[in-house]
């Protein structure tokens, strides 16, 4: 995921799963780690990198011609740490046994899924107890801000009586809102135990943004990353990132 938006997303995703790993576990342990909708943010290849195993679970082939194709470049000993499933994210029981993972990960899938609570407790069952469940999902609480801060007045007034809208891609997808996600996790038995903005500057920016470079963008990032753990801003982020924990 290249450009502005897709750098301040990876980065800041990036920070906050490791902040939440090594407080979850024994520095230098092996994770079992599952990510689901592998997507743009290339968290799978990051971990195997850091000596995780990673299985990941996709639906869309391009994408997983697109990973083999990303893997296919790395040494023989990070290759061997990935492992690749085609399926879908509501068939985890289909494909792996309950409390199979120490971490699960879900990014950017849950705005495809109609009714994703069957699919979020199926996710649940696959940690074991203890593991971290990773969601990274589109904040509805916000869905007018975009439309307002670029002048679409209609957008704007729109979006606020819905929990869905149309990505830069042109798909009606959907969003979520995190007091119902709050108690969707507490019900599934993996309670929500940390939560972050992700991308409260920046998500205006045009398509083709690039990011600055060097200093600028530490700074940048650095600044995204305050806002994204501080009340009331990462309230108002355009994606929020919650950390839950299977009992």
């Amino acid at each position: 995921m290249s450009g502005l938006r897709g750098t301040v997303r990876r980065e800041l995703v990036a920070r906050q799963l490791d902040e939440q790993i090594t407080a979850r576990f024994p520095v230098g342990q092996r994770l079992r780690v599952l990510d689901v909708g592998m997507g743009r943010d290339a968290q799978y290849l990051r971990l195997a990198r850091a000596g995780h195993t990673v299985t990941g679970l996709e639906s869309d082939a391009a994408t997983l011609s697109a990973v083999r194709e990303v893997l296919d470049g790395e040494p023989a000993g990070i290759r061997e740490r990935v492992r690749l499933v085609e399926g879908d994210g509501p068939e985890t029981g289909a494909h792996f046994l309950p409390g199979s993972f120490d971490v699960v990960l879900c990014h950017g899938v849950l705005m495809h899924v109609p009714e994703p609570d069957a699919m979020l407790a199926g996710l649940a069952r696959m940690l074991a107890p203890g593991g971290l469940l990773s969601l990274l999902v589109r904040n509805a609480d916000t869905l007018a801000l975009r439309p307002g801060l670029s002048g679409d007045w209609a957008g704007a007034l729109e979006a606020f009586e819905t929990d869905t809208y149309t990505n830069r891609l042109g798909l009606p997808v959907r969003a979520d809102r995190l007091d119902a996600l709050t108690a969707t996790l507490a019900g599934i038995a993996a309670p929500l135990h940390a939560w972050y903005g992700v991308r409260v500057f920046t998500d205006v920016a045009a398509s083709d943004a690039e990011p600055p470079t060097g200093d600028e963008l530490e700074r940048l990032l650095a600044a995204e990353d305050r806002a994204g753990r501080t009340d009331p801003y990462r309230s108002v982020a355009a994606l929020l990132h919650l950390c839950g924990v299977r009992g």
